[in-house]
C-alpha cells in the first residue's frame, strides 16, 4: 500500500502559523512533536474521544469474545466464529444484547484514556530526550506505554468486570447497578481488581508491544510525522492485531478472573472465588489444555484491528486539529 500517495495529507502551514514571539513556528514544531505551551489538556480531550470510540465502535464484537473464553459454555452459548454468535445472540435474545454493558464501558473508557494518552505523551517526550535528545526513541515508546497503562487499567478494571459480568450468557444482572450492587455486597469491593495484577500482566507487554509497532510503522509509512489519515490507521491496525495475538492467553485468564465462571470453577471444585493470576493459569490449564489458552483469539484480533485503528486516528485527528487552534 503506497500511504504516500493517498489524497489527503494535511501539515500544519508554516507560513500561516506563529508562536506567542510572532516567530515563524518551526518545522520542530509540527503536531506530532507538540510544543511546550500546548497544554496536557490536548492530549486528554483527544484521548478521552478516541478511547470512547474505540470501545464503542467494535462492542458487540468484544460481546462475542467474552462469550467465546468461555472454559465450560453453556450448549446454547458455543460458536464457531464471530459472524455466527452474533447472528445467534441477536436472533436468540434480541437485537440489542451485544451492546450490554457499553454503558459502563464508555463511563470507565473516557477518563481511563485521557490518563492513558496524557500520560503516553509526557513520558515519551520525557525519556526520549534523556535516551536519543528528542529523538524517537524504541524504549521510550515501550516505557510510556507500559507506564500509562498502570493508570489506564486503576481506571478500567471495575468497568471491565462488571462488563464482563453483563456480557455473559445467562447473565443473572438485570442492569449496570444492579450489577454492581450485587458484586459489592456478596464479594466486596476487592472483587472489582481481583483481575488487576493479571490485566496489568497482560496490558504492560500489550501496549509495548501496540506503541513500539505503532511507531515502527509511522517511522516506515510517515516518517516525517505529518497527520496522515491513512498512515494512522495503517500502523493501528497493524499495533492492534499483532499485540492482540500474543497476549490472549493472558486475556483469558482475566476474563476467568473477571466472570468467576462458576460452571468450570465448580467442575474444579473450587469453592468460593478464584483469585491470583497463577490459580488462572492453572484453572485454565487443567480444564482445556494449550488450546483453552487461545480461546476468543479469532473475535480478539477482529475487534482489536479496527478498534486500534480507529483509537489511533481520532486520537491524531484530534491532536492536529486542538494544536492547530491553539498556534492559528
Amino acid at each position: 500500500m503506497e500511504v504516500s500517495s493517498e489524497p489527503v495529507v494535511a501539515t500544519l502551514e508554516m507560513s500561516q502559523s506563529t508562536n506567542k514571539d510572532d516567530e515563524p513556528f518551526s518545522s520542530d514544531g509540527d503536531y506530532e512533536s507538540l510544543p511546550p505551551h500546548v497544554s496536557v489538556t490536548t492530549h486528554m480531550t483527544a484521548g478521552a474521544v478516541a478511547g470512547i470510540l474505540e470501545h464503542t465502535v467494535m462492542y458487540p464484537v468484544d460481546s462475542v469474545k467474552t462469550r467465546m473464553q468461555s472454559l465450560q459454555p453453556d450448549p446454547n452459548a458455543q460458536y464457531r466464529n464471530v459472524y455466527e454468535a452474533l447472528k445467534r445472540i441477536i436472533q436468540t435474545e434480541g437485537v440489542f444484547r451485544p451492546l450490554r454493558g457499553l454503558n459502563i464501558t464508555m463511563m470507565g473508557a473516557g477518563p481511563a484514556h485521557a490518563l492513558y494518552f496524557a500520560c503516553y505523551e509526557r513520558v515519551k517526550r520525557s525519556l526520549s530526550d534523556i535516551i536519543q535528545n528528542g529523538g524517537n526513541s524504541h524504549l521510550a515508546n515501550g516505557v510510556a506505554g507500559s507506564v500509562a497503562t498502570v493508570l489506564h487499567d486503576a481506571v478500567m478494571n471495575p468497568a471491565e468486570v462488571v462488563k464482563q459480568r453483563m456480557q455473559m450468557y445467562n447473565s443473572p444482572y438485570r442492569g449496570l447497578w444492579d450489577c454492581v450492587q450485587t458484586v459489592t455486597r456478596t464479594e466486596g469491593i476487592r472483587a472489582f481488581y481481583r483481575s488487576y495484577s493479571t490485566q496489568l500482566t497482560m496490558n504492560i507487554p500489550f501496549q509495548a508491544v501496540h506503541f513500539i509497532t505503532y511507531e515502527l510503522m509511522q517511522e516506515q509509512l510517515n516518517p516525517h510525522r505529518h497527520y496522515h489519515p491513512g498512515s494512522h490507521i495503517v500502523s493501528g491496525a497493524a499495533a492492534g492485531a499483532i499485540s492482540a495475538a500474543v497476549t490472549t492467553p493472558l486475556d483469558v485468564c482475566k476474563t476467568l478472573l473477571n466472570t468467576q465462571e462458576n460452571v468450570a470453577l465448580n467442575s474444579m471444585n473450587i469453592s468460593g472465588h478464584l483469585t491470583g493470576m497463577a490459580n488462572a493459569f492453572r484453572t485454565v490449564y487443567r480444564l482445556g489444555g494449550m488450546a483453552a489458552f487461545f480461546k476468543g483469539v479469532q473475535a480478539r484480533v477482529i475487534y482489536q484491528m479496527p478498534s486500534t485503528a480507529i483509537a489511533w486516528s481520532v486520537y491524531e485527528f484530534f491532536k492536529y486539529f486542538l494544536t492547530k487552534q491553539q498556534m492559528e
